[in-house]
């Protein structure tokens, strides 16, 4: 998120604007302020590859707290805003920072962690001038006040280094080489990505996801490195959502699937009640879109996005190393083999058309944080491939479906079943909000396919629901991949991001030792 150049060709241009407030900070203010962090930090004693971590909701002062770190050769955490305080202290230990930045809303979190984090020296809490702060804690603006709104005498490139979201266990921080050069000269990731996407200096980007989470970081980092416009929702609203591409005449955004999902269940008035046709690039990321989805957006948007890299629906997602735009037919896209490869446990060659892990062609190289034993696991023997566990499988076209993660695997009775399918099927009924499918304990077979289901408003989770998802399911899926049971909750845990917190329900049943069996 480095705009020097911008603060001085455009210095009036509007950085970004909150969404719900209408705030917004131009390029100069955005310059001043990220500088004035930066000398804060270096005053701090932070140097060259130090960490510093950042735990706040999407605010005004979030991008500027990335920013600083990049122009101060640091890395910087941006922590899940939704964590508790034990596992915030996990990960300000874990990432070795040294600073902390926080917002008002979340002093209380923040100061049950303290307590476990001997290596904070300061925390910063945004909007809190009025406010009796507890030790270490002081306020933001009037910290960085007195600093130089010019920028260091020695910048060098700094990074994020993010955790992943602790889905399937404790979250690991993705660490990347950060090389001694100027902050305007951005990591080789950055440029391919830009590039890709079609990112241009008076585009408009709308985020509506949290800032902490990668694919956000990303996408706003790369529209500030570019001269655009960030609009920042501060949560997520389908209807918003479509009022803001008008308000603003947004031209590019990127969405998880969910997101997609809730805006396909607005009636049809809703849809039609904004003018989404400045919309030129859309990408969806974090999970694989289900197919069916994918269909209906396509339907929906694909007469409204520009044709991008040849696609002529118009409609997808850049996937991984080197994709091509995503027509509807895969759940991720098109994809040269050689820089991916589908192989086996034993490192095997799959045919086409069978599923195993995914390993890709180093295109940058990574590391997890502290944790050597899983980079070894996530790295091939050569070193040339890299995996994260997902597993797919690639068609006679050479498009790449998505099965599931390796870990979400169940094995019942010898045979391996990968939940997704059941799950996009579950997610694609009208009558279903959200889905969450995977293995409980099961005596004869070692393990069998759960379903928790959150239905829809006015819609009653009972035994005639469960007959209905049942049959639904047995239509489109063999008998072995179809749920024993179906639960019913309120809500599932699944974050802002899109990414569903399966562990978190999926330890409720191995923790009682014993699956419950509804029909």
């Amino acid at each position: 998120m480095y705009s020097g150049q911008y603060a001085i060709a455009n210095p009036d241009r509007p950085a970004f604007i909150m969404a719900g407030s209408g705030i917004a900070v131009s390029y100069a203010e955005f310059e001043a302020r990220s500088n004035k962090l930066a000398h804060f930090l270096r005053d701090q004693g932070l140097g060259f590859q130090d960490h510093y971590a950042i735990f706040m909701e999407n605010n005004e002062r979030y991008m500027e707290s990335c920013s600083a770190g990049e122009r101060a050769g640091l890395y910087y955490t941006c922590i899940n805003s939704y964590l508790t305080g034990d596992e915030l202290a996990y990960i300000v230990n874990n990432s070795e920072s040294k600073v902390l930045i926080t917002s008002k809303a979340k002093i209380d979190v923040v100061a049950d962690a303290l307590s476990s984090c001997p290596n904070i020296e300061v925390v910063l809490v945004t909007d809190a001038a009025d406010t009796d702060l507890p030790q270490l804690m002081t306020d933001y603006a009037s910290a960085i006040l007195e600093y130089p709104a010019t920028p260091l005498a020695d910048e060098t490139l700094g990074t994020s280094m993010l955790y992943s979201s602790g889905t399937t266990g404790q979250p690991k921080g993705i660490i990347r080489p950060l090389p001694v050069q100027a902050p305007q000269d951005p990591l080789p990731m950055y440029s391919f990505l830009s590039d890709l996407w079609g990112y241009r200096e008076d585009m408009v980007y709308l985020s509506p996801a949290p800032l902490y989470h990668s694919a956000p970081q990303a996408a706003v980092n790369l529209t500030i490195r570019t001269g655009g416009t960030v609009v920042i929702m501060e949560r997520f609203d389908p209807l918003e959502y479509l009022h803001l591409i008008q308000r603003y005449q947004i031209t590019h955004s990127q969405l998880v699937p969910t997101m997609f999902s809730r805006m396909l269940k607005l009636t049809e008035a809703e849809r039609a009640s904004a003018d989404l046709s400045s919309l030129e690039v859309a990408v969806h990321a974090a999970a694989p879109c289900p197919v069916m989805v994918k269909e209906q957006m396509i339907e929906w948007w694909g007469p409204i996005i520009h044709e991008y890299y040849g696609a002529t629906e118009g409609l997808g997602f850049a996937a991984c190393n080197s994709a091509e735009w995503l027509t509807h037919k895969g759940t991720v896209g098109r994809v040269v083999l050689g820089d991916l490869e589908i192989l086996d446990d034993e490192m095997h060659r799959l045919p086409e058309g069978e599923p195993g892990t995914l390993w890709f062609k180093t295109a940058t190289e990574f590391s997890y944080h502290n944790d050597p034993t899983k980079t070894a696991e996530s790295t091939s023997s050569d070193g040339s491939m890299t995996t994260v566990g997902d597993v797919g499988y690639v068609d006679s076209d050479g498009f790449l479906y998505l099965t599931d993660r390796k870990t979400f695997m169940i094995i019942s009775g010898g045979v391996n079943i990968y939940p997704q399918e059941c799950e996009d099927l579950l997610i694609a009924h009208p009558k279903v909000a959200d889905a969450a499918v995977f293995g409980v304990p099961n005596v004869d077979l070692g393990e069998e396919v759960k379903a928790v289901i959150q239905p829809i408003p006015n819609v009653v989770g009972d035994e005639s629901l469960t007959e209905e998802l049942l049959g639904y399911l047995s239509e489109h899926l063999s008998r072995q991949k179809v749920p024993r049971s179906i639960d019913y909750e309120a809500e599932l845990p699944r974050l802002p991001t899109g990414k569903l917190y399966k562990r978190l329900l999926r330890d409720r049943y191995w923790g009682e030792s014993k699956s419950r069996i509804v029909q």
